[in-house]
Protein backbone atom coordinates (compact mmCIF):
# COMPACT_ATOMS: atom_id res chain seq x y z
CA UNK A 1 0.00 0.00 0.00
CA UNK A 2 1.40 3.39 -0.85
CA UNK A 3 2.63 5.53 2.03
CA UNK A 4 0.34 8.32 0.87
CA UNK A 5 -2.73 6.26 1.65
CA UNK A 6 -1.37 5.41 5.07
CA UNK A 7 -0.68 9.04 5.83
CA UNK A 8 -4.16 10.01 4.65
CA UNK A 9 -5.70 7.39 6.83
CA UNK A 10 -3.70 8.63 9.82
CA UNK A 11 -4.62 12.24 9.13
CA UNK A 12 -8.29 11.41 8.72
CA UNK A 13 -8.12 9.35 11.91
CA UNK A 14 -6.54 12.19 13.85
CA UNK A 15 -9.08 14.61 12.41
CA UNK A 16 -11.85 12.23 13.34
CA UNK A 17 -10.54 11.97 16.92
CA UNK A 18 -10.19 15.74 17.20
CA UNK A 19 -13.63 16.26 15.72
CA UNK A 20 -15.10 13.69 18.11
CA UNK A 21 -13.40 15.34 21.05
CA UNK A 22 -14.81 18.77 20.18
CA UNK A 23 -18.16 17.28 19.41
CA UNK A 24 -18.32 15.57 22.80
CA UNK A 25 -17.21 18.71 24.52
CA UNK A 26 -19.88 20.70 22.72
CA UNK A 27 -22.53 18.19 23.61
CA UNK A 28 -21.34 18.18 27.26
CA UNK A 29 -21.47 21.97 27.45
CA UNK A 30 -24.89 21.93 25.88
CA UNK A 31 -26.08 19.44 28.51
CA UNK A 32 -24.52 21.47 31.34
CA UNK A 33 -26.27 24.60 30.11
CA UNK A 34 -29.60 22.81 29.91
CA UNK A 35 -29.01 21.32 33.40
CA UNK A 36 -28.20 24.75 34.80
CA UNK A 37 -31.28 26.15 33.22
CA UNK A 38 -33.34 23.33 34.62
CA UNK A 39 -31.77 23.84 38.06
CA UNK A 40 -32.52 27.55 37.98
CA UNK A 41 -36.06 26.79 36.98
CA UNK A 42 -36.40 24.31 39.89
CA UNK A 43 -34.85 26.79 42.31
CA UNK A 44 -37.22 29.49 41.11
CA UNK A 45 -40.23 27.24 41.57
CA UNK A 46 -38.93 26.15 44.98
CA UNK A 47 -38.53 29.78 46.00
CA UNK A 48 -42.05 30.54 44.86
CA UNK A 49 -43.42 27.54 46.73
CA UNK A 50 -41.40 28.43 49.84
CA UNK A 51 -42.69 31.99 49.71
CA UNK A 52 -46.21 30.70 49.41
CA UNK A 53 -45.78 28.33 52.38
CA UNK A 54 -44.10 31.11 54.34
CA UNK A 55 -47.08 33.35 53.83
CA UNK A 56 -49.43 30.53 54.77
CA UNK A 57 -47.37 29.78 57.91
CA UNK A 58 -47.39 33.47 58.85
CA UNK A 59 -51.15 33.56 58.42
CA UNK A 60 -51.58 30.41 60.52
CA UNK A 61 -49.25 31.79 63.19
CA UNK A 62 -51.21 35.02 63.28
CA UNK A 63 -54.44 33.03 63.67
CA UNK A 64 -52.90 30.92 66.51
CA UNK A 65 -51.57 34.00 68.26
CA UNK A 66 -54.98 35.60 68.01
CA UNK A 67 -56.75 32.56 69.43
CA UNK A 68 -54.15 32.21 72.22
CA UNK A 69 -54.50 35.86 73.05
CA UNK A 70 -58.22 35.49 73.17
CA UNK A 71 -57.95 32.42 75.44
CA UNK A 72 -55.43 34.16 77.71
CA UNK A 73 -57.65 37.21 78.02
CA UNK A 74 -60.57 34.95 78.94
CA UNK A 75 -58.53 33.14 81.62
CA UNK A 76 -57.32 36.44 83.01
CA UNK A 77 -60.89 37.67 83.26
CA UNK A 78 -61.91 34.47 85.07
CA UNK A 79 -58.98 34.66 87.47
CA UNK A 80 -59.70 38.28 88.24
CA UNK A 81 -63.28 37.33 89.01
CA UNK A 82 -62.12 34.47 91.28
CA UNK A 83 -59.65 36.77 93.07
CA UNK A 84 -62.43 39.28 93.64
CA UNK A 85 -64.65 36.56 95.11
CA UNK A 86 -61.81 35.33 97.37
CA UNK A 87 -61.13 38.87 98.52
CA UNK A 88 -64.81 39.23 99.33
CA UNK A 89 -64.85 36.01 101.37
CA UNK A 90 -61.62 36.93 103.16
CA UNK A 91 -63.11 40.30 104.05
CA UNK A 92 -66.19 38.56 105.48
CA UNK A 93 -64.07 36.12 107.51
CA UNK A 94 -61.92 38.94 108.82
CA UNK A 95 -65.03 40.72 110.01
CA UNK A 96 -66.25 37.51 111.72
CA UNK A 97 -62.83 36.99 113.34
CA UNK A 98 -62.80 40.54 114.66
CA UNK A 99 -66.24 40.00 116.10
CA UNK A 100 -65.16 36.74 117.78
CA UNK A 101 -62.04 38.38 119.17
CA UNK A 102 -64.15 41.04 120.77
CA UNK A 103 -66.40 38.35 122.26
CA UNK A 104 -63.36 36.46 123.59
CA UNK A 105 -62.02 39.61 125.16
CA UNK A 106 -65.34 40.09 126.90
CA UNK A 107 -65.33 36.45 128.09
CA UNK A 108 -61.72 36.76 129.31
CA UNK A 109 -62.64 39.75 131.38
CA UNK A 110 -65.56 37.76 132.84
CA UNK A 111 -63.31 34.79 133.62
CA UNK A 112 -60.78 37.01 135.36
CA UNK A 113 -63.49 38.45 137.53
CA UNK A 114 -64.87 34.92 138.24
CA UNK A 115 -61.36 33.65 139.11
CA UNK A 116 -60.94 36.44 141.61
CA UNK A 117 -64.29 35.51 143.20
CA UNK A 118 -63.26 31.78 143.29
CA UNK A 119 -59.93 32.62 144.95
CA UNK A 120 -61.79 34.59 147.58
CA UNK A 121 -64.19 31.65 148.09
CA UNK A 122 -61.27 29.15 148.32
CA UNK A 123 -59.61 31.28 150.96
CA UNK A 124 -62.84 31.39 152.96
CA UNK A 125 -63.36 27.61 152.46
CA UNK A 126 -59.85 26.80 153.68
CA UNK A 127 -60.44 28.87 156.77
CA UNK A 128 -63.75 27.05 157.38
CA UNK A 129 -62.12 23.57 156.81
CA UNK A 130 -59.24 24.46 159.09
CA UNK A 131 -61.67 25.55 161.81
CA UNK A 132 -63.71 22.33 161.31
CA UNK A 133 -60.54 20.17 161.56
CA UNK A 134 -59.56 21.94 164.76
CA UNK A 135 -63.05 21.36 166.14
CA UNK A 136 -62.97 17.64 165.09
CA UNK A 137 -59.53 17.14 166.63
CA UNK A 138 -60.76 18.73 169.87
CA UNK A 139 -63.86 16.52 169.87
CA UNK A 140 -62.07 13.23 168.83
CA UNK A 141 -58.91 14.06 170.81
CA UNK A 142 -56.64 12.77 167.96
CA UNK A 143 -54.79 14.24 165.00
CA UNK A 144 -55.56 13.73 161.31
CA UNK A 145 -52.60 11.34 160.89
CA UNK A 146 -53.74 9.31 163.88
CA UNK A 147 -57.25 9.07 162.47
CA UNK A 148 -55.88 8.07 159.07
CA UNK A 149 -53.65 5.38 160.60
CA UNK A 150 -56.54 4.05 162.66
CA UNK A 151 -58.74 3.81 159.58
CA UNK A 152 -56.02 2.08 157.55
CA UNK A 153 -55.39 -0.37 160.38
CA UNK A 154 -59.08 -1.16 160.59
CA UNK A 155 -59.26 -1.79 156.83
CA UNK A 156 -56.08 -3.92 156.97
CA UNK A 157 -57.42 -6.01 159.88
CA UNK A 158 -60.71 -6.60 158.09
CA UNK A 159 -58.88 -7.60 154.90
CA UNK A 160 -56.61 -10.01 156.79
CA UNK A 161 -59.57 -11.50 158.59
CA UNK A 162 -61.42 -12.06 155.31
CA UNK A 163 -58.28 -13.48 153.69
CA UNK A 164 -57.68 -15.83 156.63
CA UNK A 165 -61.26 -17.08 156.41
CA UNK A 166 -60.91 -17.61 152.67
CA UNK A 167 -57.58 -19.42 153.05
CA UNK A 168 -58.96 -21.63 155.81
CA UNK A 169 -62.01 -22.53 153.72
CA UNK A 170 -59.85 -23.28 150.66
CA UNK A 171 -57.42 -25.38 152.71
CA UNK A 172 -60.28 -27.29 154.33
CA UNK A 173 -61.92 -28.03 150.99
CA UNK A 174 -58.60 -29.00 149.40
CA UNK A 175 -57.68 -31.22 152.36
CA UNK A 176 -61.03 -33.00 152.28
CA UNK A 177 -60.89 -33.51 148.54
CA UNK A 178 -57.24 -34.62 148.55
CA UNK A 179 -57.79 -37.07 151.41
CA UNK A 180 -60.83 -38.53 149.70
CA UNK A 181 -58.95 -38.84 146.42
CA UNK A 182 -55.88 -40.33 148.12
CA UNK A 183 -57.98 -42.92 149.97
CA UNK A 184 -59.68 -43.93 146.73
CA UNK A 185 -56.37 -44.28 144.88
CA UNK A 186 -54.68 -46.26 147.67
CA UNK A 187 -57.66 -48.54 148.25
CA UNK A 188 -57.98 -49.22 144.53
CA UNK A 189 -54.24 -50.01 144.30
CA UNK A 190 -54.43 -52.41 147.25
CA UNK A 191 -57.49 -54.15 145.82
CA UNK A 192 -55.91 -54.58 142.40
CA UNK A 193 -52.58 -55.88 143.74
CA UNK A 194 -53.04 -59.01 145.80
CA UNK A 195 -50.03 -60.68 147.40
CA UNK A 196 -49.30 -63.41 149.91
CA UNK A 197 -49.33 -62.18 153.49
CA UNK A 198 -46.48 -64.42 154.60
CA UNK A 199 -43.53 -64.47 152.26
CA UNK A 200 -41.03 -67.26 151.76
CA UNK A 201 -37.99 -67.07 154.01
CA UNK A 202 -34.50 -68.49 153.53
CA UNK A 203 -34.03 -72.01 154.93
CA UNK A 204 -30.85 -72.41 157.00
CA UNK A 205 -31.41 -75.90 158.50
CA UNK A 206 -30.70 -79.17 156.65
CA UNK A 207 -32.35 -82.52 157.37
CA UNK A 208 -29.95 -85.49 157.51
CA UNK A 209 -30.79 -89.08 156.58
CA UNK A 210 -29.37 -90.21 159.93
CA UNK A 211 -27.24 -89.11 162.84
CA UNK A 212 -24.24 -91.07 161.51
CA UNK A 213 -24.05 -88.47 158.71
CA UNK A 214 -22.95 -85.89 161.29
CA UNK A 215 -19.72 -87.75 161.88
CA UNK A 216 -19.02 -87.97 158.15
CA UNK A 217 -19.67 -84.22 157.85
CA UNK A 218 -17.26 -83.50 160.69
CA UNK A 219 -14.62 -85.85 159.30
CA UNK A 220 -11.47 -87.18 160.88
CA UNK A 221 -10.32 -84.65 163.51
CA UNK A 222 -12.82 -82.16 162.03
CA UNK A 223 -11.07 -81.74 158.66
CA UNK A 224 -14.29 -81.93 156.62
CA UNK A 225 -16.18 -79.33 158.61
CA UNK A 226 -13.16 -77.01 158.65
CA UNK A 227 -12.74 -77.39 154.89
CA UNK A 228 -16.46 -76.75 154.36
CA UNK A 229 -16.46 -73.60 156.52
CA UNK A 230 -13.28 -72.28 154.90
CA UNK A 231 -14.58 -72.77 151.37
CA UNK A 232 -18.15 -71.57 151.94
CA UNK A 233 -17.53 -68.84 154.53
CA UNK A 234 -20.39 -70.00 156.78
CA UNK A 235 -20.60 -71.52 160.24
CA UNK A 236 -21.84 -75.11 160.32
CA UNK A 237 -23.50 -75.85 163.64
CA UNK A 238 -23.80 -79.52 164.58
CA UNK A 239 -25.48 -80.03 167.94
CA UNK A 240 -27.72 -82.58 169.61
CA UNK A 241 -30.66 -81.83 167.34
CA UNK A 242 -31.57 -85.19 165.85
CA UNK A 243 -30.99 -85.62 162.13
CA UNK A 244 -30.41 -81.90 161.46
CA UNK A 245 -27.59 -79.38 161.11
CA UNK A 246 -27.79 -75.58 161.00
CA UNK A 247 -25.97 -73.19 158.67
CA UNK A 248 -25.31 -69.73 160.11
CA UNK A 249 -24.14 -66.77 158.01
CA UNK A 250 -25.09 -63.09 157.68
CA UNK A 251 -24.88 -63.32 153.85
CA UNK A 252 -28.07 -65.00 152.63
CA UNK A 253 -26.62 -65.84 149.19
CA UNK A 254 -23.55 -67.41 150.72
CA UNK A 255 -25.77 -69.35 153.10
CA UNK A 256 -27.89 -70.62 150.20
CA UNK A 257 -24.79 -71.76 148.27
CA UNK A 258 -23.56 -73.61 151.36
CA UNK A 259 -26.97 -75.24 151.84
CA UNK A 260 -27.09 -76.54 148.26
CA UNK A 261 -23.46 -77.73 148.43
CA UNK A 262 -24.07 -79.60 151.70
CA UNK A 263 -27.23 -81.20 150.34
CA UNK A 264 -25.29 -82.37 147.27
CA UNK A 265 -22.52 -83.78 149.49
CA UNK A 266 -25.07 -85.63 151.66
CA UNK A 267 -26.79 -87.04 148.57
CA UNK A 268 -23.46 -88.07 147.04
CA UNK A 269 -22.13 -89.56 150.28
CA UNK A 270 -18.47 -88.88 149.44
CA UNK A 271 -17.41 -86.13 151.84
CA UNK A 272 -13.79 -85.00 151.79
CA UNK A 273 -12.03 -81.64 151.20
CA UNK A 274 -11.54 -82.08 147.46
CA UNK A 275 -15.16 -83.15 146.99
CA UNK A 276 -16.33 -80.25 149.15
CA UNK A 277 -14.56 -77.74 146.89
CA UNK A 278 -16.00 -79.37 143.79
CA UNK A 279 -19.56 -79.38 145.13
CA UNK A 280 -19.24 -75.81 146.38
CA UNK A 281 -18.21 -74.61 142.90
CA UNK A 282 -21.17 -76.43 141.34
CA UNK A 283 -23.56 -75.03 143.95
CA UNK A 284 -22.20 -71.51 143.44
CA UNK A 285 -22.65 -71.76 139.68
CA UNK A 286 -26.15 -73.14 140.19
CA UNK A 287 -27.11 -70.31 142.56
CA UNK A 288 -25.66 -67.65 140.22
CA UNK A 289 -27.69 -69.11 137.36
CA UNK A 290 -30.78 -69.21 139.54
CA UNK A 291 -30.21 -65.62 140.69
CA UNK A 292 -29.99 -64.41 137.09
CA UNK A 293 -33.09 -66.38 136.10
CA UNK A 294 -35.03 -65.07 139.11
CA UNK A 295 -33.99 -61.50 138.30
CA UNK A 296 -35.04 -61.84 134.66
CA UNK A 297 -38.34 -63.44 135.66
CA UNK A 298 -39.02 -60.69 138.19
CA UNK A 299 -38.35 -57.97 135.62
CA UNK A 300 -40.62 -59.81 133.17
CA UNK A 301 -43.40 -60.20 135.74
CA UNK A 302 -43.16 -56.51 136.63
CA UNK A 303 -43.04 -55.52 132.92
CA UNK A 304 -39.85 -53.50 133.48
CA UNK A 305 -37.62 -53.61 130.41
CA UNK A 306 -34.04 -52.73 129.42
CA UNK A 307 -32.50 -53.31 132.85
CA UNK A 308 -28.72 -53.61 132.98
CA UNK A 309 -27.62 -57.27 133.36
CA UNK A 310 -25.80 -56.44 136.58
CA UNK A 311 -28.94 -54.84 138.02
CA UNK A 312 -30.89 -57.98 137.08
CA UNK A 313 -28.32 -60.11 138.90
CA UNK A 314 -28.45 -57.92 142.01
CA UNK A 315 -32.26 -57.95 141.84
CA UNK A 316 -32.23 -61.75 141.79
CA UNK A 317 -30.12 -61.77 144.98
CA UNK A 318 -33.07 -60.20 146.81
CA UNK A 319 -34.77 -63.60 146.65
CA UNK A 320 -32.46 -64.64 149.48
CA UNK A 321 -32.90 -61.42 151.46
CA UNK A 322 -35.62 -60.97 154.06
CA UNK A 323 -36.70 -58.01 156.17
CA UNK A 324 -38.60 -58.92 159.33
CA UNK A 325 -39.50 -62.22 157.68
CA UNK A 326 -40.78 -60.56 154.49
CA UNK A 327 -39.03 -61.64 151.28
CA UNK A 328 -37.51 -58.47 149.79
CA UNK A 329 -37.88 -59.59 146.15
CA UNK A 330 -41.60 -60.30 146.56
CA UNK A 331 -41.93 -57.02 148.45
CA UNK A 332 -40.19 -55.15 145.58
CA UNK A 333 -42.49 -56.69 142.96
CA UNK A 334 -45.52 -55.79 145.06
CA UNK A 335 -44.29 -52.20 145.47
CA UNK A 336 -43.77 -52.07 141.69
CA UNK A 337 -47.38 -53.05 141.02
CA UNK A 338 -48.80 -50.75 143.71
CA UNK A 339 -46.83 -47.74 142.48
CA UNK A 340 -47.86 -48.48 138.87
CA UNK A 341 -51.56 -48.67 139.76
CA UNK A 342 -51.46 -45.43 141.76
CA UNK A 343 -49.51 -43.67 138.99
CA UNK A 344 -52.11 -44.76 136.43
CA UNK A 345 -54.92 -43.43 138.65
CA UNK A 346 -53.14 -40.08 139.06
CA UNK A 347 -52.14 -39.79 135.40
CA UNK A 348 -48.37 -39.72 135.99
CA UNK A 349 -45.56 -41.77 134.43
CA UNK A 350 -46.53 -45.42 135.04
CA UNK A 351 -43.32 -46.91 133.62
CA UNK A 352 -41.14 -44.67 135.77
CA UNK A 353 -43.13 -45.49 138.93
CA UNK A 354 -42.96 -49.24 138.29
CA UNK A 355 -39.24 -49.16 137.49
CA UNK A 356 -38.44 -47.21 140.65
CA UNK A 357 -40.75 -49.47 142.70
CA UNK A 358 -39.00 -52.62 141.50
CA UNK A 359 -35.52 -51.22 142.21
CA UNK A 360 -36.29 -49.28 145.41
CA UNK A 361 -34.82 -51.93 147.78
CA UNK A 362 -32.02 -53.12 145.50
CA UNK A 363 -29.49 -51.70 147.97
CA UNK A 364 -30.46 -54.40 150.50
CA UNK A 365 -28.73 -56.99 148.31
CA UNK A 366 -25.34 -55.39 149.01
CA UNK A 367 -25.93 -53.35 152.19
CA UNK A 368 -23.72 -55.77 154.16
CA UNK A 369 -20.85 -54.99 151.78
CA UNK A 370 -21.20 -51.20 151.56
CA UNK A 371 -21.57 -48.66 154.35
CA UNK A 372 -24.69 -46.49 154.48
CA UNK A 373 -28.46 -46.62 154.20
CA UNK A 374 -29.80 -49.17 151.72
CA UNK A 375 -31.76 -46.39 149.98
CA UNK A 376 -28.59 -44.37 149.30
CA UNK A 377 -26.67 -47.53 148.35
CA UNK A 378 -29.44 -48.54 145.91
CA UNK A 379 -29.53 -45.05 144.34
CA UNK A 380 -25.74 -45.07 143.83
CA UNK A 381 -25.92 -48.56 142.33
CA UNK A 382 -28.71 -47.58 139.92
CA UNK A 383 -26.83 -44.43 138.91
CA UNK A 384 -23.70 -46.50 138.23
CA UNK A 385 -25.64 -48.61 135.72
CA UNK A 386 -27.15 -45.64 133.82
CA UNK A 387 -30.60 -45.51 135.37
CA UNK A 388 -32.38 -42.17 134.95
CA UNK A 389 -32.10 -39.38 137.50
CA UNK A 390 -35.81 -39.70 138.36
CA UNK A 391 -35.46 -43.43 139.17
CA UNK A 392 -32.36 -42.83 141.31
CA UNK A 393 -34.12 -40.01 143.17
CA UNK A 394 -37.18 -42.18 143.89
CA UNK A 395 -34.93 -44.97 145.24
CA UNK A 396 -33.00 -42.55 147.44
CA UNK A 397 -36.13 -40.78 148.76
CA UNK A 398 -38.31 -43.79 149.60
CA UNK A 399 -37.17 -43.69 153.27
CA UNK A 400 -36.87 -39.87 153.31
CA UNK A 401 -33.06 -39.87 153.21
CA UNK A 402 -33.74 -36.92 150.91
CA UNK A 403 -36.94 -34.98 150.40
CA UNK A 404 -39.02 -36.44 147.53
CA UNK A 405 -39.24 -33.97 144.65
CA UNK A 406 -41.38 -35.93 142.18
CA UNK A 407 -44.81 -37.53 142.30
CA UNK A 408 -43.29 -40.90 141.39
CA UNK A 409 -40.95 -40.72 144.40
CA UNK A 410 -43.91 -40.10 146.72
CA UNK A 411 -45.82 -42.99 145.11
CA UNK A 412 -42.90 -45.39 145.64
CA UNK A 413 -42.66 -44.29 149.26
CA UNK A 414 -46.41 -44.84 149.75
CA UNK A 415 -46.37 -48.21 147.99
CA UNK A 416 -43.45 -49.32 150.16
CA UNK A 417 -45.36 -48.40 153.32
CA UNK A 418 -48.52 -50.16 152.06
CA UNK A 419 -46.65 -53.38 151.23
CA UNK A 420 -44.84 -53.43 154.57
CA UNK A 421 -48.04 -52.66 156.50
CA UNK A 422 -50.09 -55.58 155.12
CA UNK A 423 -51.27 -57.80 157.97
CA UNK A 424 -48.84 -60.69 158.34
CA UNK A 425 -46.38 -59.29 155.80
CA UNK A 426 -43.67 -58.88 158.40
CA UNK A 427 -42.77 -61.06 161.31
CA UNK A 428 -43.56 -58.41 163.91
CA UNK A 429 -46.49 -58.91 166.22
CA UNK A 430 -49.12 -56.25 166.70
CA UNK A 431 -48.20 -55.91 170.34
CA UNK A 432 -44.51 -55.23 169.63
CA UNK A 433 -45.40 -52.80 166.84
CA UNK A 434 -47.75 -50.82 169.08
CA UNK A 435 -45.21 -50.91 171.88
CA UNK A 436 -42.54 -49.50 169.57
CA UNK A 437 -44.84 -46.63 168.56
CA UNK A 438 -45.71 -45.92 172.18
CA UNK A 439 -42.03 -45.84 173.10
CA UNK A 440 -41.32 -43.35 170.33
CA UNK A 441 -44.10 -41.06 171.57
CA UNK A 442 -42.98 -41.51 175.17
CA UNK A 443 -39.41 -40.49 174.37
CA UNK A 444 -40.59 -37.44 172.45
CA UNK A 445 -43.13 -36.35 175.11
CA UNK A 446 -40.60 -36.68 177.92
CA UNK A 447 -38.71 -33.56 176.85
CA UNK A 448 -39.59 -30.12 178.19
CA UNK A 449 -41.50 -27.77 175.93
CA UNK A 450 -43.07 -30.57 173.87
CA UNK A 451 -46.78 -30.02 173.35
CA UNK A 452 -47.62 -33.15 171.36
CA UNK A 453 -45.93 -35.85 169.28
CA UNK A 454 -47.14 -38.05 166.43
CA UNK A 455 -45.61 -41.24 165.02
CA UNK A 456 -46.01 -41.49 161.22
CA UNK A 457 -44.86 -43.55 158.25
CA UNK A 458 -45.42 -46.86 160.11
CA UNK A 459 -42.95 -45.82 162.80
CA UNK A 460 -40.35 -44.34 160.42
CA UNK A 461 -40.99 -40.70 161.37
CA UNK A 462 -41.75 -38.81 164.59
CA UNK A 463 -43.22 -35.33 164.36
CA UNK A 464 -42.92 -33.26 167.53
CA UNK A 465 -44.97 -30.11 168.11
CA UNK A 466 -43.34 -27.75 170.62
CA UNK A 467 -44.63 -24.71 172.50
CA UNK A 468 -43.25 -21.64 170.70
CA UNK A 469 -43.19 -19.50 173.83
CA UNK A 470 -40.86 -21.98 175.59
CA UNK A 471 -38.59 -23.18 172.75
CA UNK A 472 -37.02 -21.00 170.07
CA UNK A 473 -35.72 -22.03 166.64
CA UNK A 474 -32.20 -22.86 167.82
CA UNK A 475 -33.51 -25.01 170.68
CA UNK A 476 -35.80 -26.82 168.21
CA UNK A 477 -32.80 -28.10 166.24
CA UNK A 478 -31.09 -29.15 169.48
CA UNK A 479 -34.26 -30.93 170.65
CA UNK A 480 -34.43 -32.95 167.41
CA UNK A 481 -30.85 -34.17 167.93
CA UNK A 482 -31.52 -35.09 171.57
CA UNK A 483 -34.64 -37.10 170.70
CA UNK A 484 -32.82 -38.92 167.86
CA UNK A 485 -29.92 -39.85 170.17
CA UNK A 486 -32.29 -41.10 172.88
CA UNK A 487 -34.17 -43.26 170.34
CA UNK A 488 -30.87 -44.74 169.13
CA UNK A 489 -29.81 -45.53 172.69
CA UNK A 490 -33.07 -47.03 174.02
CA UNK A 491 -34.78 -48.75 171.09
CA UNK A 492 -34.23 -51.34 168.40
CA UNK A 493 -35.90 -50.74 165.04
CA UNK A 494 -35.42 -51.52 161.33
CA UNK A 495 -33.96 -48.91 159.01
CA UNK A 496 -33.96 -45.37 160.34
CA UNK A 497 -36.40 -43.01 162.08
CA UNK A 498 -36.76 -39.39 161.06
CA UNK A 499 -37.33 -36.86 163.87
CA UNK A 500 -39.05 -33.61 162.84
CA UNK A 501 -39.56 -30.80 165.37
CA UNK A 502 -42.27 -28.27 164.39
CA UNK A 503 -42.46 -24.85 166.03
CA UNK A 504 -45.26 -22.55 164.95
CA UNK A 505 -47.29 -19.68 166.38
CA UNK A 506 -51.07 -19.91 165.99
CA UNK A 507 -53.82 -17.36 166.71
CA UNK A 508 -57.39 -18.59 167.16
CA UNK A 509 -60.53 -16.50 167.53
CA UNK A 510 -64.20 -17.47 167.54
CA UNK A 511 -66.97 -15.48 165.88
CA UNK A 512 -70.00 -15.33 168.18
Amino acid sequence: MPITYILLILIFSILGVVAGFFLRRYLAETRIDSAEAEAKKIILEANKEAETKKKEAILEAKDGIHSMRTEAEREIRERRAEIQRMESRFTQKEEIFEKKREDLNQEEKGLIERKKKIEVLETDLKEVISKQKEMLQEIAKMSVEEAKNMLLKKVEDDARHDAALMVRNIESEAREESEKRARNVVSLAIQRCAADHVAETTVSSIILPGDEMKGRIIGREGRNIRAFENVSGVNLIIDDTPEAVVISCFDSVRREIARIALEKLIADGRIHPARIEEMYKKAKQEVETKIREVGEQSAFDANVQNLHPELIRVLGRLKYRTSYGQNVLMHSIEVCHLAGVMAAELGTDVKLAKRAGLLHDIGKAIDHEVEGSHAVIGADLAKRFQESEAVCHAIEAHHLDVEPKTIEAVLVQSADAISAARPGARRETLESYIKRLENLERIADSHKGVEKSFVMQAGREVRVLVKPEKIDDAESALLAKEIAKEIEAEMEYPGQIKVTVIREQRATEYAK
